[in-house]
């Protein structure tokens, strides 16, 4: 089961439902897999002896059929290239572009566990406390122009006291970061220098399952290591992949990606950049995850221009609506609440002076459509929420208590995260 806010950090607290309503595992989820194998074997053939006009016949029917036969379409792997190797010229073309991250964050106090978070982790790997209680991370980068302005996760910054810039030659630069945008985990930093090396950005937007892709970074200290796959999919919501609070619809792909890769590009045959690689499933295999490039460059433009991001806010808690949350949510209620509806968005909690407070959603509506468009899942109501303008009404038609409604909410700029 997903559950998911729209104000994307964890030091809000909700107004949500009485405590008995989800204590009958509303926040159980099952996991399955399958595994499958694939094998042939080669027809066998049998070979006959016969007059010499039959083997010439034969001959003959060999080459007709020959002739007919079709060709031979290389393995898309290499298919837009028609080289093996395409990999090497995309490397000798972007790599001096790609450049490690190192930064340093001094923490006056901190609870034992306050950096202890498998999310943080498999983003920014194990963090090292030093004298001092200095916490150090690593991460990737590239340059999207030559004046020395750098892509990366917002994780790899965040907070950090100081950032140093390594490129592929060997020359180092202390990083100034422009700005961060922990809703989609996007950075913009900026180092003293001129003529710099850059990697042209692609389109993801036009992106298929089965594409060649390339990844580099610096995974695990190990600096400028290159990996290569297919693009796996496309279109994997936060949820999917264990981070509810980001707003981002995610590539996947089975290339190698490891910490410290973060923030590194994701390539196509080309090597122009279509994502920037950020999260991995731990205990998997072949399960990478890298934010579309016409994602972070949007993020990217705002942080440059206004040195943060405004992403439009609701202030709720929400569930997708399935038969089994129904059936829990009739029984922890006595059958006081009463959802008609077969799909749509269960409203858990709402945040109090929130612009979704101040319109008068309740803990317990279904949000059914927004501006006429049905919504059947969080993922659907974050996307039109992302897509919206800050001011601009929302036309929220719902269920309450059997009945429909139709409230119009005024989304506000998402309040900035609370520092403990």
């Amino acid at each position: 089961m997903k559950i998911t806010h729209d104000f994307g950090q964890k030091k809000i607290d909700p107004r949500g439902l009485p405590q008995r309503w989800t204590a009958t595992g509303m926040m159980s989820m099952l996991l399955s897999g399958a595994m499958m194998s694939l094998g042939g074997c080669l027809p066998s053939s049998s070979v006959g002896i016969g007059n010499q006009k039959n083997d010439s016949q034969a001959q003959t029917q060999a080459r007709s059929s020959s002739d007919r036969a079709p060709v031979i379409v290389p393995p898309p792997i290499f298919a837009k290239s028609g080289d093996p190797n395409f990999v090497v010229g995309v490397v000798q073309k972007v790599g001096p572009a790609v450049v490690r991250i190192d930064s340093t964050r001094i923490v006056s106090s901190r609870k034992p566990d306050e950096f202890n978070d498998p999310f943080f982790r498999r983003f920014f790997g194990d963090q090292q406390s030093q004298p001092r209680q200095t916490i150090e991370g690593s991460g990737s980068g590239f340059i999207i122009n030559s004046a020395g302005q750098i892509l990366t996760n917002a994780h790899v910054v965040d907070g950090a006291d100081t950032v140093t810039v390594t490129l592929k030659d060997g020359r180092t630069f202390d990083g100034k970061v422009l700005g961060e945008d922990r809703v989609t985990d996007v950075a913009v930093i900026k180092i003293g220098a001129n003529n710099l090396p850059t990697i042209a950005l692609g389109n993801s937007e036009t992106l298929q399952p089965g594409e060649a892709v390339i990844a580099i970074g610096n995974p695990l200290g190990l600096n400028n290591t290159v990996t290569s796959g297919i693009l796996s999919a496309t279109g994997r919501s936060g949820s999917d992949i264990g981070a509810s609070d980001k707003r981002v619809d995610y590539i996947q792909t089975d290339a190698a990606i490891n910490p410290g890769n973060s923030g590194g590009p994701l390539l196509n045959a080309e090597g122009q950049v279509i994502g920037m690689n950020t999260a991995i499933l731990r205990g998997a295999q072949g399960l990478g995850f890298a934010i579309p490039i016409n994602t972070a460059q949007r993020i990217a433009q705002q942080l440059i221009a206004n040195g943060r991001v405004d992403h439009p806010y609701l202030g709720v808690a929400m569930e997708t609506l399935t038969p089994e949350i129904k059936r829990v949510i009739s029984n922890a209620s006595d059958g006081q609440l009463k959802i008609a509806a077969d799909k749509g968005v269960f409203i858990r909690g709402v945040v109090r002076g929130s612009p979704a407070a101040t319109a008068g959603l309740r803990a317990g509506d279904v949000i059914i459509s927004i501006n006429n468009k049905s919504v059947a899942k969080n993922e659907e109501v974050l996307k039109i929420l992302e897509n919206s303008q800050i001011g601009s009404p929302l036309q929220i038609q719902l269920e309450r208590n059997g009945q429909t409604a139709q409230i119009a909410v005024s989304p506000a700029p998402l309040p900035a995260p609370r520092e403990s």
